[in-house]
């Protein structure tokens, strides 16, 4: 069995229900659910939440909500890795093995179906314990400047000033759309961020955190461009 989770508590602080507010038409999280369905890679999908109404809109956009997540994994402190193993767990005592998890975010707007495919996949093909979105930097780190307390600029890696931007190593990081796992590994919380996980490179185009409401001014713009060229 594959199974989607959607971790989607009800306390976000920076943006107010972010997990279901309008984006571009839908609530934010009808996009992960919608896509999950696409990819034709669960035979579950489900939404882990805490809230009353995000459960009802996550049912009425298709996805199950079979259990209420407890308190004590809902708040501003809990870890993905945790809401997921306990997802899991609950599977597994309902006598349902899963045997590969995927995380899905909730407010992954620019998820893609076929990127979730490509995810199981890689998963399958490497033995990975994780198959997670990135996506690169679009500048390079080395180059990076922090400014200082006393209002001046300080080059985080000083001996990389005289180096072309040509001859920098790439940078990637996190996409913050979906995070494929084995259960084995979910179970154990092993560290998503390791030699044992493999990485689906995303375009940086299709890729935006949203965290402020300059954040979602510029992801529902991104998105309106991005949906004009498919």
């Amino acid at each position: 069995m594959t199974l989607a989770v959607i971790p989607a508590r009800g306390g976000s602080k920076r943006i107010p229900r972010k997990n279901i507010k309008e984006f571009c038409g839908k609530p934010m999280i009808a996009w992960s659910i919608e896509a999950a369905h696409q990819s034709n890679c669960f035979n579950r999908i489900i939404v882990s939440t805490d809230d009353e109404e995000i459960a009802d809109i996550a049912q009425e956009w298709g996805a199950e909500v079979p259990f209420k997540r407890p308190a004590a994994l809902s708040d501003d402190h809990t870890g993905t890795t945790a809401v997921i193993r306990h997802a899991t767990e609950w599977f597994i005592q309902q006598g349902q093995q899963p045997e590969q998890v995927c995380c899905i975010y909730a407010t992954a707007p620019f998820i893609s179906p076929d990127d979730i495919q490509r995810g199981l996949e890689l998963l399958t093909a490497t033995g990975s314990d994780y198959a997670f979105s990135v996506t690169s930097y679009p500048f390079p780190i080395q180059r990076a400047i922090r400014i200082t307390p006393e209002g001046r600029v300080q080059m985080f890696e000083p001996t990389q000033f005289n180096r072309r931007s040509q001859d920098l190593e790439d940078a990637f990081h996190d996409a913050g759309q979906f995070y494929w796992g084995r259960t084995s590994a979910w179970l154990a919380e092993k560290k998503i961020f390791s030699p044992d996980a493999s990485p689906v490179l995303l375009p940086r185009y299709r890729v935006q955190d949203i965290d402020t409401f300059e954040d979602w001014l510029r992801a529902e713009l991104m998105f309106k461009a991005w949906k004009k060229t498919i």
